[in-house]
């Protein structure tokens, strides 16, 4: 009996001295059956002493599998990351590689080059070049072709003058035919013009002695009033003194005038009423009749006594040449 009761103290002693090492090692180890929840409280075991040895057994091989697990996972995503992390070196250096090889290569240009800026800019100048060319071209065929057409035959003439019927600042009667003969220059305007009948008339007067001068041909100065009803015989004679003593003054009554004017294509009508006082707004130009009373040519305010002389001059000479 005591040697019984002494073994089986013994055996006890023992399956303690297991327990003791079991649990310092699963100590070492760190095992997790303290925590298997966050909520829970600590195990303890109201368990046999072999079926306390034994569940910590298994709770710490357990735990030390999960743990190798872990390190095992930890050392396969470590393996896989320093992988990639090669690969990404490796990449690099192939990246490093490249530039590194494109730093000896030349360099692509942008999409405007010197060359293609050259050729653009011999382009344009030869554009410009052409549209100068054609342009002097197109000038030099408009006045060979107003030459041609001055020089050759007439083929027709504007339909401006025709017969009147008024009387000269010396009372007499007149018509179109006792200018017959004669080369006129004939200037609508009215006798209580501000400025621009007497400018008008200053010049017709300066063309009519250059002309005389510079080739010797005699043309007669011609004044129509537009104004019937304040022009008359005496105005227009007293006017007509102050600019050459060759200008002839026509007036007449209101529905010839009209007639006239409408023959030589001329405007005219009243402005700025004032009771009796007003201005008679009209056409600003002078008519080359030849001496068969047939238009030749106009010229407008904007040429001065000179360009008119010389105007004149050459019509003349033209018309001349033309009948020859």
């Amino acid at each position: 009996m005591p040697v019984a009761m002494a073994s089986s103290i013994s055996r006890s002693l023992r399956l303690r001295s297991i327990y003791g090492s079991l649990t310092a090692q699963c100590r070492l180890n760190k095992p997790s059956f303290y925590s298997l929840s966050g909520n829970s409280r600590p195990f303890t075991a109201d368990f046999p002493p072999a079926f306390a040895a034994i569940n910590f057994r298994f709770l710490c091989t357990t735990a030390t599998g999960s743990s190798i697990n872990q390190s095992n996972s930890n050392a396969h995503v470590t393996g896989t990351s320093a992988s990639r992390s090669s690969e990404g070196n490796s990449g690099n250096n192939n990246d490093g590689k490249g530039s590194g090889g494109s730093l000896g290569k030349p360099v692509r240009g942008g999409p405007v080059s010197w060359m293609s800026f050259f050729l653009l800019l011999c382009t344009g100048a030869g554009l410009v070049y052409y549209y100068d060319r054609e342009k002097k071209r197109h000038i030099e065929g408009i006045n060979s072709a107003s030459n041609a057409v001055r020089q050759g035959p007439s083929v027709g003439k504007p339909a401006i003058g025709g017969p009147f019927n008024l009387i000269d600042h010396n009372g007499k009667a007149v018509t179109d035919k006792d200018f017959l003969g004669k080369w006129n220059l004939i200037y609508f305007g009215f006798t209580r013009c501000p400025d621009i009948c007497p400018d008008e008339l200053q010049k017709l007067a300066a063309a009519i002695d250059k002309i005389k001068e510079k080739s010797g041909l005699e043309v007669l100065p011609v004044f129509i009033s537009v104004d019937p009803e304040r022009d008359t015989v005496e105005q227009v004679s007293e006017y007509v003194k102050e600019f050459h003593p060759k200008l002839i003054g026509l007036t007449g009554s209101p529905d010839e005038i009209k007639k006239a004017a409408r023959a030589y294509r001329v405007y005219y009508m009243k402005t700025e009423e004032e009771g009796s006082d007003y201005l008679v707004d009209h056409s600003i130009v002078m008519y080359l009749m030849d001496p068969n009373m047939q238009f030749v040519k106009f010229f407008g305010k904007n040429v001065d006594a000179d360009s008119l002389a010389d105007g004149v001059i050459q019509e003349i000479k033209q018309q001349k040449l033309v009948k020859a």
